[in-house]
C-alpha cells in the first residue's frame, strides 16, 4: 500500500491516514517544536501579569527600524501548508523566503502585495511599549483602506488579517524572514505559521514570488511582470497594483507570455487588462467600477481621489492560475501593456484613439520552479516602494 505523504490535499484525500507531522510556529512557540508553545513568561506589565505562564504571554513581536527577523527556520523535508499575519501591513516590511542551500530568496515581495493588498497603509504598530498601556498614543488609521480577498490561495478579512494557502514545499530546509525598511519606526509582527514535515517527491517544484514597480512607467514601455525565469516550472497567478494618473480608461493592455524562446510574438496572449483579471467592459456597473472578490480572480478595491492629498484612482487586482496554470519548459516572461484613451478623449473617422500610458503600476508573480535560480533584480529602495 502506497503512504501518503499529506501534501496532495483535497476534499478526496482528507480521510486518508498519513505519518505526516504537523507543525507551527508563531510568537507563543518560535521554534515550532513539539510541546515547545506557550512557554513564554508574563510581563510583570503586561495584560497577562496575573495568569503567568501558558496564558497569553507572547502573541507578538516586535521588528526594530532596518532591522530582520527570522519567523522561521525550518530543517527538515517538509512544506508551509498556511500562513497568517497580522499588524503593519505597509511596504515597510518586505517577505522573503529561502528553500534548501539557495543564498538568495525565492520570495522577495512588500508584505502587503504578497496578499494582493497593494495599497494597503494600514499601520498598527506603536510608538513605543508605553502606548499601548494607555500612556501614550494609541498610534492607528481606522480610516486606512480595506480590502476584503476571498481567493482560495489568500484571504484578506478585516482588519487587516492576511492569510496565505499556497503550498510551498521543501528538501532539506526553509527560512522565512520579515525586514523593516523604515529607518526609525519599529513594526509589530502578529504571525502563525503552519507546515508540515513530510517526505517531498522527486517532481515537485518550489513556489516563487517576485514584486516589481514602476513608477511611472516610461512612455510606450509594456510593464514587465517578471522575467528572467529558466528552466522548467508553472506560472501560477499575479496580483496588480494599478495606480491612474487621470480619470480616464486605462485598461486595454494585453497580456502577454513569452516562453520556451519566444522573441517578439508570445505564445499567450490576452485581450484586455480587465479581461485578464475574469472582468469586461471595464469593470462598468451603472456608471461606477464594480469590485469582486472571487477564488481565483477579482478586481477588490477601487481607491477614489476624494481622500485627502489622493490625486489618483487606484486598483487592486488578482488572477490565480490554480486550475489552469501556464506551463514553460525553459524560459519565461510576462508583461503587460499601459493602454488606455487618448487623453484629449481624441476621435477621428473610425472612432476612439488608443494612447500608451505612463501611470503606477507594481506586480506580484507566483510561480513554481525546480532550484538553482537566478537572483532576483535588486528590490527598490524604500522611497521607491512606498512612494505614493
Amino acid at each position: 500500500m502506497k503512504t501518503f505523504n499529506g501534501l496532495d490535499l483535497h476534499l478526496g484525500n482528507l480521510p486518508r491516514l498519513s505519518s505526516a507531522q504537523s507543525r507551527s510556529i508563531s510568537a507563543e512557540n518560535p521554534h515550532g517544536s513539539r510541546g515547545g508553545g506557550a512557554r513564554a513568561e508574563a510581563d510583570p506589565t503586561g495584560p497577562s501579569r496575573l495568569l503567568g505562564r501558558g496564558w497569553k504571554c507572547r502573541p507578538y513581536i516586535w521588528i526594530e527600524p532596518n532591522e530582520t527577523v527570522t519567523l522561521a527556520e525550518i530543517e527538515d523535508a517538509g512544506a508551509i501548508q498556511s500562513i497568517w499575519t497580522a499588524g503593519t501591513m505597509t511596504r515597510n516590511v518586505v517577505l522573503r523566503m529561502y528553500w534548501d542551500d539557495q543564498e538568495h530568496p525565492s520570495v522577495e515581495v512588500p508584505i502587503p502585495d504578497f496578499f494582493a493588498v497593494p495599497w494597503s497603509l494600514y499601520d498598527a504598530g506603536h510608538d513605543n511599549v508605553e502606548s499601548r498601556r494607555g500612556r501614550g498614543t494609541w498610534k492607528e488609521h481606522p480610516d486606512a483602506p480595506f480590502a476584503q480577498v476571498n481567493s482560495f490561495p489568500v484571504v484578506v478579512n478585516p482588519n487587516h488579517g492576511v492569510n496565505c494557502f499556497w503550498q510551498m514545499p521543501f528538501r532539506r530546509r526553509c527560512r522565512i524572514t520579515l525586514q523593516n525598511i523604515h529607518p526609525t519606526k519599529r513594526q509589530q509582527c502578529y504571525y502563525q505559521i503552519n507546515y508540515t514535515l513530510t517526505d517531498v517527491p522527486d517532481d515537485v517544484a518550489y513556489f516563487h514570488a517576485q514584486f516589481r514597480r514602476e513608477n511611472p512607467l516610461a512612455y510606450g514601455d509594456s510593464f514587465t511582470i517578471v522575467d528572467g525565469i529558466r528552466g522548467q516550472g508553472h506560472y501560477v497567478g499575479t496580483s496588480m497594483g494599478w495606480g491612474v494618473r487621470d480619470d480616464l480608461w486605462f485598461g486595454e493592455g494585453e497580456i502577454k507570455f513569452f516562453m520556451d524562446g519566444d522573441s517578439e510574438y508570445p505564445t499567450i496572449c490576452g485581450t484586455g487588462t480587465e479581461d485578464y483579471f475574469g472582468g469586461a467592459w471595464g469593470w462598468d456597473v451603472h456608471g461606477s467600477y464594480a469590485t469582486y472578490t472571487t477564488p481565483f480572480l477579482g478586481m477588490q478595491q477601487v481607491i477614489q481621489p476624494d481622500g485627502f492629498q489622493q490625486s489618483k484612482h487606484r486598483h487592486a487586482m488578482y488572477r490565480f492560475h490554480v486550475l489552469d496554470p501556464i506551463r514553460f519548459s525553459e524560459d519565461l516572461r510576462v508583461t503587460i501593456q499601459a493602454l488606455g484613451f487618448h487623453p484629449d478623449r481624441e476621435y477621428d473617422e473610425h472612432g476612439v484613439m488608443f494612447l500608451p500610458r505612463q501611470d503606477d503600476i507594481s506586480a506580484v508573480a507566483f510561480w513554481y520552479q525546480a532550484l538553482p535560480t537566478a537572483p532576483f533584480p535588486t528590490l527598490p529602495d524604500r522611497l521607491s516602494l512606498t512612494n505614493p
